[in-house]
């Protein structure tokens, strides 16, 4: 039983210090060599026009939130398109049953607003 402790340990040791030695390499090795134009900020391209920071409405990161939402989702629903035929019915209950509550989420958030992009 220590054994397996002590493994869980030193996996645990060793998952906590080999992203701690990439980010200290990473600053020791990395070149600091900062200039006015190296530091402004860049979009694309095109200086900034005003401030680089502003304020964006609340609706479009929830615009956002529901298509990663419906779009993993639906990712979940093509390994039972590829394996349809040989499924059983129970499988083809629980997609109709996933596809009920997607489309649920779908009607509520389109009656709260969310899909509005105004």
């Amino acid at each position: 039983m220590l054994n397996a402790w002590l493994y869980i340990g030193l996996f645990t040791l060793v998952a906590a210090a080999l992203p701690a030695i990439a980010i200290f390499l990473a600053g020791l090795l990395a070149p600091k060599k900062p200039n006015p134009i190296k530091n402004a900020t860049y979009e694309c391209g095109v200086e900034t026009v005003g401030p680089a920071w502003t304020q964006l409405r609340v609706q479009y990161y929830l615009f956002a939130l529901a298509f990663l939402i419906f779009d993993v989702e639906s990712v979940l629903l093509f390994p039972w398109a590829v394996a349809y035929q040989q499924l059983p019915l129970f499988a083809i209950v629980e997609a109709v049953i996933f596809l009920a509550i997607l489309v649920g989420g779908l009607f509520y958030a389109w009656r709260k607003g969310a899909l509005n992009w105004q």
